[in-house]
Order: C-alpha cells, then structure tokens, then sequence
C-alpha cells in the first residue's frame, strides 16, 4: 500500500516545485539536438521554398497566353523587378530576425513590441510620400521603362508596400524560429500568386496588371499569415527601447544585406535601360530560372541566422557555419549544373520558343554568377549574426562599384547582354572573395564584437 499525501498538501507541494523551476520561454530557441533540428527545420523551409517558388513560376507559364506578348511580359519582368530593388526585402527581415531572437533571448518582448509598431507605421510613410512621386511622375517612368501603361504601374504601389510589411512579420517569425508557420507562408504566396494571376490573364486578359495584381493578391495572403502569427509579441504593451544601440545594431543589417540584394536584383533594371523587349523578354525567363538557385539555397541561411543570433546572446557556441556552407555549396553548384543540362528545355516548354537561343547564351553567365553569390549570403548571416560589422564597409563598396561599373560596360559595349552578367558575376565573386576573408582568413575580427551594456 502507498501512501500519499492529502490531496491539499500534494497541490501546494507541486505549486512549490512549480514555482522552483525556472520558467520556460514560450518559444524554444536551442533545440537539445541543434543539428538534427536544423536539418529537419531547414529541409521544411526548402520544401516550401520549391513549393511555393514553384507556384509562383508557373505564373511564368501565362506568357504564352495571346494578352501577354513580348511587350507585356518584359513590363512584367521590369515591375517585378522594382519591387525586388526598391523593397529592402532581405534587410528587413533579417533586423526583425535578429531583434526577434535578441528579444526572446533576453526576455525583452514588450520592447520588441514598441520596435515592431514603430516600423510598421514609418514604413506606412515613406511608402506613402514615395507613391505620391510616382503617381505625379508615373507618365514619364511609363515612357522610360517602355511600359503598355501605366495601370501595371499603379498595381505595382500597394505591391510595394505589402512586400515590406511581408519581410517584417516574417522575420519576427523567423527570429522566434517558427519555421512552420514561415513556410507555409511561402507556400500561400505562391497559391495566392498563380491562382489570382492565371484568372486575371486567362479569364480577364488583364496582360502584365493581371500578374502584377496576382502578386499583389499572394503576397497580401502570406503577409496576413505572419501578421497573425506574430499578434503575441506586437500586440504586447510597448515599452521604450534604447534607439541608439538599436540603431547601432539596425544599420549594419541594412547596408549590409541592401548590398546583397542589389547584387541580386539590379541587374535587370539596369539592362532595361540599354535594351528592348525582344532581348529582355528571354532575360527576364533565364533570370527566374537563375534566381531560383538562391532561393533554394536560402531557408540553408535562414535557419542559421536566428540560431546563431540567440547563440551569441546567451555566450553559447554552435558550429552550424561550416555545415551550412558546406550544404550551399553542393545544392548552389549542382543546382548550377543541372539548370545548365535543362534550362533550355525549361525555356521552350514555358516561355516562347523564339527565346531559346538567347536563352542557351545567357543562362551559364547568369546561373554561374548566383552560386558565389548564395555563398556570400551564407557568410554575411554567420557575419551579421555575431555582429562582426566589419565587412559592412568593404560589401557597399562592392555594391556601389558595381552600380557605377555596370553602365560604364553597357556604354563601351553596346549590344551585348551578355556583358550584364559578366560584370555580375566579377562583383559575386569579389563579394565572396571579402567574405571569405572575413569569414576565415581575418583573425583580428575572430572575436564578436563587444556588446554595449
């Protein structure tokens, strides 16, 4: 026979061990088997990476469709494009990845909270002043950029600012590691882009607005999921938060990711510029099947980066860097490879067969060119993460250079597109090159940086 305690007694002895734990954080942030964690969350995201990038490919699929001719499919390609070059994307949701996970780590929610509202109504103003400009100026950005009208222009506005809200809540949910939730998101995102796209254009034939206007529709539908994941922390009584080391923090981040993603995505403005629509038509095509490469290799980076950020709170040490770099590099160079072997078959199935050609001349440069670039994003997350700014300095630099480089080349050779990713794919590897230096070789900067207390 056992013989327990009366029930009164049991209750306040559990209350006493209750009370003698330390108390849990709501959302675990170091798993107790961080690699096979990471494994198991970085494979979720890359699944819904190719699921939702999928999706949103085969919004590619409608350039075949009789209202969307070479014209309006280069327009596409250009608003697109806009959207990708003037929304901050990769650094906004990387400064709410890292003040997320700093957050969490230090039990700083509510002043998460006042950062998070803070953001969401400035964004809401540049935003605002910025489309008034082009509302005023849109008849000679339409006569510019080549564009049928400027309809596609103005669906292009909301898109905008739906796209730097999207990063914002997403990196909160990725400095949380709600990796599940974030991937879904990516997933609905491509939904809600083909689905509304391929109604617009083949129901309505809306031509470029219509897959503009689908973009807007599945970037509104993720953007409203990570809103609503997220309700808990900026939904928090806000506190006051110390602007300077925010700033201190923030500003690395900005410059530091705005120059990768100006490596990225600037390339396609730039050559619009310099060429008509028959030789951006099959640009466009080789550059998303190009891109994807990254955004396979992504969700690798975006798993590390709040680990390593709540690592380097909390004094502890992870070796995921090595891991992750290693996994770019064989996913980037056989993803290279193998959209060398099948990008043409790719072009011809989806895109015009007049654009096969080009297409076979373009797409070494411009898939050769990512694979150092998916490298360096690795190395400026672990960088980043453990606030060795250091390499902030030397990537603008790069990213300047490059602005000014690109059309000088484009003037003393005109003609040859091919000119464009050359010149990208020098200013990768000079990208990786400074990483990498950083990264391994420059021991001075081994140690992170010293916290302000």
């Amino acid at each position: 026979m056992i013989l327990q305690p009366p029930r009164g007694q049991l209750r306040d002895g559990n209350k006493q061990r209750f009370m003698s734990q330390p108390k849990d954080e709501t959302i675990p942030t170091i798993d107790h088997k961080p690699h096979k964690a990471f494994f198991r969350q970085s494979g979720w995201l890359m699944i819904a990476a190719v699921t939702g990038g999928g999706l949103t490919y085969l919004v590619h699929f409608l350039a075949k469709a009789k209202s969307v001719d070479e014209t309006q499919y280069a327009a596409f390609g250009t608003l697109l494009t806009l959207v990708m070059t003037c929304v901050p994307t990769m650094p906004l949701q990387m400064i709410f990845a890292q003040q997320t996970a700093q957050a969490l780590a230090h039990g700083n929610d509510r002043q998460l909270s006042g950062i998070i509202r803070l953001a969401r109504w400035w964004t809401f103003v540049v935003w605002a002043v910025g489309a008034l400009l082009v509302v005023i100026f849109q008849k000679q950005i339409v006569a510019g950029w080549h564009l049928p009208d400027a309809t596609g222009l103005l669906v292009t506005l909301p898109l905008i600012l739906v796209s730097i809200w999207f990063p914002m809540f997403t990196g909160v949910l990725q400095g949380r590691q709600d990796f599940f939730w974030m991937g879904w998101a990516a997933i609905i995102s491509g939904i809600g882009r083909f689905g509304a796209a391929a109604f617009l254009v083949l129901a309505l034939a809306f031509g470029a607005t219509g897959m503009m206007a689908g973009a807007l529709i599945g970037v509104s539908a993720a953007a409203f999921v990570c809103i609503w994941r997220s309700r808990d922390l900026w939904s928090l009584p806000a506190e006051k938060f110390d602007g300077r080391k925010l700033l201190r923090q923030v500003l690395p981040l900005l410059f530091g990711f705005g120059a990768c993603q100006f490596l990225f995505t600037a390339d396609t403005m730039y050559a619009k510029v310099y060429f008509d629509d028959e030789h951006m038509a099959p640009y466009v095509a080789v550059g998303t099947l190009s891109r994807g490469l990254l955004w396979l290799v992504l969700p690798l980076a975006a798993v590390m980066f709040p680990k390593i950020v709540h690592a380097s709170a909390k004094s502890q040490k992870t070796n995921l860097f090595n891991l992750v770099v290693l996994g770019t590099a064989i996913l980037s160079i056989g993803g290279a490879l193998g959209l060398y072997v099948t990008g043409p078959m790719l072009v011809k199935l989806v895109y015009n067969s007049t654009y096969v050609n080009e297409a076979v001349k373009l797409l070494p440069w411009y898939a050769g060119a990512m694979v150092p670039l998916a490298l360096a994003n690795v190395m400026v997350n672990d960088l980043l993460a453990r606030e060795r700014y250091g390499v902030v300095p030397w990537m603008v630099l790069l990213a300047v250079g490059y602005g000014f480089t690109l059309p000088w080349v484009l003037h003393h050779y005109p003609g040859k597109i091919e000119a464009v990713l050359q010149t990208l794919g020098v200013f990768n590897l000079a990208l990786f090159a400074v990483c990498a230096w950083f990264a391994w070789g420059n021991k001075a900067n081994a140690a992170p940086a010293a916290k302000p207390a």
